[in-house]
């Protein structure tokens, strides 16, 4: 999610679509069918596996699997009550500033340093979340490619900057830089009402299949774009609630949370049986 250039620049390129792959913004198209899709992965924060690093198999970790932290907060290894707690089947992701000025916040993701845990080529990818108020706040629903030996592929289902509660962002990158090729990104801004973000859940999910990849929100179709080869891997399913990407943290709420009520994932029925 976070590779190579700074956080500012990475916003301009997503605006501008620089070096995007074709893509098209919301145009009349049905919702979702979600009963075209099969639940492969359902993860409904009744409970929370988590270790630090997958220690006895759990089903998430609390880093990157590369060990790539970002932002202004350290995403730190789960322990009582921080930074997650569930209650009542919601996960709290929780961003604190400790009495030395330190912010710790926290990260889930599903596949582990050695490449272990849930992954899935094409489908569909979501989050029903309820995402936290205020300036610097930086949460975030995405996914990577389970390769990265050629290359980085990602996909950001929901970036959120709270200095803007009025929209959020949706994009891919293939981060090739680190091998010697060029970045390529591109991606969509999503205009809502003012605030609707933080006072109710809602969906963010992006359907990956092997000639296009649609993004939704509450099961609107939002925006789309051709899918690139580098996409026709295993992905695998991060969220976080990272702080400031370039933007001050001073006035940030302490602490701010981010509630979690699921993250599914599907893959299309054969179409009889979707018929």
């Amino acid at each position: 999610m976070r590779y190579g250039i700074s956080s500012k620049a990475l916003g301009l390129l997503v605006v501008l679509g620089l070096g995007a792959l074709p893509g098209r913004p919301s145009v009349a198209q049905e919702p979702l069918n979600i009963n075209a899709y099969q639940l492969t992965f359902e993860e409904s924060f009744d409970s929370l596996d988590v270790s630090a690093w997958g220690e006895k198999s759990s089903r998430w970790i609390a880093h990157t699997p590369w060990n790539g932290d970002f932002g202004d907060a350290r995403f730190t290894d789960p322990a009582p009550g921080f930074p997650f707690t569930t209650d009542q089947g919601i996960l709290k992701i929780e961003a604190r500033k400790e009495a030395d000025g330190t912010w710790r916040s926290g990260l889930l993701s599903s596949v582990n340093p050695k490449g272990e845990g849930f992954s899935q080529q094409f489908g569909y990818f979501e989050a029903r979340m309820k995402l936290p108020p205020g300036k610097g706040v930086w949460p975030a629903f995405w996914l990577i490619g389970l390769d990265r030996t050629k290359y980085t592929a990602e996909i950001d289902v929901l970036e959120y900057y709270g200095r803007a509660p009025y929209e959020f962002s949706m994009g891919f990158h293939i981060w090739r830089q680190s091998q010697g090729g060029q970045n390529t990104t591109g991606g969509y801004w999503n205009k809502v009402q003012d605030g609707i973000l933080n006072s109710d859940y809602h969906t963010y999910g992006v359907d990956i299949q092997a000639d296009k990849t649609s993004f939704y929100f509450d099961r609107q179709f939002i925006w789309s774009f051709d899918t690139p080869k580098e996409f026709h891997m295993p992905f695998y399913p991060l969220v976080n609630l990272a702080l400031g990407s370039g933007w001050p943290i001073d006035e940030t709420p302490n602490p701010s949370i981010l509630l979690v009520d699921y993250i599914h994932v599907y893959k299309r029925k054969p179409v009889d049986a979707a018929n």
